[in-house]
């Protein structure tokens, strides 16, 4: 049975519907299971996908890759360090190049806000979001959704909790809107330096995991974003630890049968114990880290295959 979702791209949370959503969870589900009976449908098979990565990345980069590569297509990446960039090319020249070399889909992290969009309106292809700035990670956010709807079998009703730095986390600003989208409740707990300038929409904004943490089903810890802060803004890693990192004490004022999530990388005694992070009763940490790859098995599959 074939497949659709409404948009062409994938660079934000905002475009999808909840239809949209529950789409690539369920495409989701499907390939994990193929995963498992070593069954996948080569959907991707003689397809291109070209990889653009200007900052770095261990899961994201290669879940994608993986992927695609799962689904029969062959990989294409432009490195910055060694690419004309170095000479002086623009990178909207640069763009127009690989454009003329048809890829069928483009995997983007970019350090500029929303450069995703801008790739968008210069190429022929999908193009798919993979972390731009502190703007948006939506896959991040669709394998977040993924493995809470795992593990608790939906999302409506959840009660989400997002500790740490909300203030330069494209993490949060792709699943603070997919959750509430999707009828989840969400908590987000900061101190005030680290705190989203503008609180959105259907979310409640906490200054201490005492108020923040009572009656959650998932508890989701960031690190802190050091490489986009001034020195002088960034918390003493001793003093945040001790009253933001989550500890066993603190996991505690969830519900018993919470989930620990984290998108990594862990700075592991700055904003997760050891003892939490390795939980093997409530922590999902690497189950949602493997969850990637059929995640966005189902979104290449969804904006390339599906054609």
């Amino acid at each position: 049975m074939t497949r659709k979702i409404s948009v062409s791209h994938l660079c934000d949370i905002a475009p999808l519907s909840t239809d949209d959503i529950t789409t690539i969870l369920d495409r989701a589900s499907f390939f994990k299971q193929a995963l498992k009976n070593q069954s996948v449908p080569r959907t991707l098979d003689h397809k291109v996908v070209l990889t653009l990565f200007t900052e770095n990345s261990t899961r994201t980069r290669n879940s994608f890759e993986m992927a695609a590569l799962r689904l029969g297509a062959n990989l294409m990446n432009w490195d910055e360090k060694i690419s004309s960039a170095q000479k002086g090319e623009t990178f909207s020249d640069t763009l127009r190049y690989l454009n003329g070399y048809h890829p069928d889909a483009i995997v983007i992290r970019h350090h500029e806000y929303n450069a995703p969009n801008y790739v968008a309106g210069l190429v022929d292809c999908p193009v798919i979001n993979a972390g731009d700035s502190y703007r948006e990670h939506p896959t991040q956010a669709l394998l977040d959704a993924f493995t809470i709807r795992e593990s608790k079998g939906r999302l409506e009703g959840v009660k989400v909790a997002i500790i740490g730095d909300l203030a330069h986390s494209r993490v949060a600003g792709s699943n603070v809107p997919l959750l509430t989208k999707m009828g989840a409740t969400v908590h987000l707990i900061a101190p005030k330096n680290l705190q989203p300038q503008k609180t959105p929409d259907g979310v409640t904004l906490f200054e201490t995991l005492e108020d923040g943490l009572p009656g959650c089903d998932v508890v989701m810890t960031l690190r802190i974003q050091k490489e986009r802060m001034d020195a002088s803004a960034v918390p003493n890693d001793t003093s945040y630890f001790h009253a933001y990192g989550l500890t066993q004490s603190h996991l505690a004022l969830a519900k018993p049968d919470a989930i620990v999530m984290h998108p990594g990388p862990m700075n592991r005694g700055v904003e997760i114990a050891d003892d939490v992070a390795d939980d093997p009763r409530q922590s999902v940490i690497f189950q949602q880290g493997a969850n990637g790859v059929p995640v966005r098995m189902a979104v290449l599959d969804l904006l390339v295959g599906q054609k």
